[in-house]
């Protein structure tokens, strides 16, 4: 099968009032799990890697790209491959080539002024390349060495701010503030339902909603249907592998192959984002 495109899957899921689903790849297993799932529930889905993990990986991209884009081609179902949360322009500046379709461009922790200077640079050499572009207003907190939050004292995406932000930078969807944050380990995120309510009727690109493993699976459906088109999932896949990986340890203290343990621990990953597209599709 062909891979599919990002903002394919984003517009059918705006058009019919749903969401698709992003899931962040870390390791080739996260990629089988997701993708896994994905045949399970007979969804498509978006396979993507943050800046952080291609850091992981030695700042190569390339490997785990490949990886991702195989996948997807063999997928029974369609499969996007998108670069997330990208702050260096070369960085950037490799996704076309190295196999992905889209890229979301993280200026959110700047000054307003200077977000959209950037992010208008890089949604037009994004652009230019063939490339769909998510951009982010509000900063979505929870992320290693983050200097600030939107989530500080009820700080949120104002909707008239974010109608000028992608009128100016062109950007093709927006990440948006409205009560989640990275790196939840439970869900107890309280959304702002009426704000995403309200940020839907001013903001004419998809919306995108990060820190998703941190809301609950109610609230989850509320935002889907008050406008939310792009759920990020990431940290409920770590919770599951390391959860896994553990309790095979602990059972077998002498076990050395790494096989016996990523196997269920993939597993494990398979059950979690299988859970997600379950939540988004009923």
């Amino acid at each position: 099968m062909t891979v599919a495109r990002t903002g394919d899957l984003v517009a059918a899921a705006a058009a019919r009032g749903g969401a698709t689903a992003a899931f962040n790849v870390v390791t080739l297993e996260h990629a089988e799990a997701i993708v896994a799932a994905g045949e399970t529930v007979g969804v498509d889905i978006i396979l993507q890697i943050s800046e952080n993990a291609v850091r992981f990986h030695g700042g190569r991209l390339q490997p785990i790209t490949a990886a991702c884009v195989e996948l997807a081609r063999g997928a029974a179902g369609p499969v996007a491959v998108h670069l997330d949360h990208v702050t260096e322009a070369s960085l950037a500046g490799e996704a076309a080539a190295a196999g992905f379709s889209s890229l979301m461009y993280d200026a959110g922790a700047l000054p307003y002024g200077e977000n959209v200077a950037a992010t208008t640079r890089e949604a037009e050499r994004a652009h230019a390349a063939g490339l769909w572009i998510e951009a982010e207003l509000g900063y979505v907190g929870g992320k290693p060495d983050a200097v600030q939050s939107a989530h500080a004292a009820g700080v949120r995406t104002d909707p008239d701010e974010a109608a000028a932000f992608v009128a100016a930078t062109g950007v093709d969807a927006l990440a948006v503030a409205v009560g989640s944050s990275h790196a939840m380990t439970a869900q107890t995120a309280r959304l702002d339902v009426a704000l995403i309510q309200r940020l839907r009727a001013a903001v004419p690109v998809p919306l995108v909603l990060h820190g998703s493993s941190g809301v609950p699976d109610d609230e989850l459906r509320a935002a889907v249907a008050a406008g939310i088109a792009k759920v990020n999932v990431g940290t409920a896949l770590g919770q599951a592998m390391t959860g896994s990986i553990r309790a095979t340890l602990a059972a077998d203290p002498a076990l050395v192959d790494p096989r016996k343990f990523l196997q269920p621990a993939r597993a494990a990953m398979t059950d979690a984002v299988a859970h997600v597209l379950t939540v988004l599709a009923g």
